[in-house]
């Protein structure tokens, strides 16, 4: 398990963005906004502030979470935290901190959801010769003119 373990609830900001690597392998994006309130003990005022974090996941949950969740969905998020670097084409560099996500669910603490299990191949876990196979919800490594995003 990582060290840098992040765990976020709170609300899609926009539908989860769906796309395919050119390994064949699904990666989503999508934006969660994460509100903390608290109460003034001078003013007595109630205050706000809120945090937005950029999340990717790959593999079939990438796909199930483009298929289930869009925006205002309220979500629980557990990944680690990564950054990616980038040049643009103006050759710009840009920085990214993101959650590279473990699980994505929805949350159940103001809504219901219906869980409908995805059919899925022999499970590459069963068998010790197979168990350093990569977890399908883990990226495969790619070029890094391969971005996701």
């Amino acid at each position: 398990m990582p060290d840098n373990t992040i765990t976020i609830v709170g609300n899609i900001t926009r539908d989860p963005e769906l796309k395919f690597l050119n390994s064949g392998q699904a990666a989503v994006r999508l934006s969660v906004a994460v509100n903390r309130r608290w109460q003034n003990r001078q003013t007595q005022e109630w205050e706000e502030r809120v945090s937005y974090f950029e999340v990717t996941g790959y593999g079939p949950m990438a796909e199930n979470a483009a298929n289930s969740l869009s925006k205002g969905t309220r979500v629980v998020v557990t990944g680690r935290l990564e950054q990616r670097s980038w040049e643009t084409e103006n050759g710009d560099k840009r920085s990214i901190v993101e959650i590279n996500a473990d699980e994505i669910a929805p949350s159940l603490r103001f809504a219901t959801a219906a869980v409908t299990k995805t059919p899925r191949p022999d499970s590459p876990y069963r068998d010790a010769e197979r168990a350093s196979t990569p977890r399908p919800n883990e990226p495969t490594t790619y070029a890094y003119d391969e971005e996701p995003f």
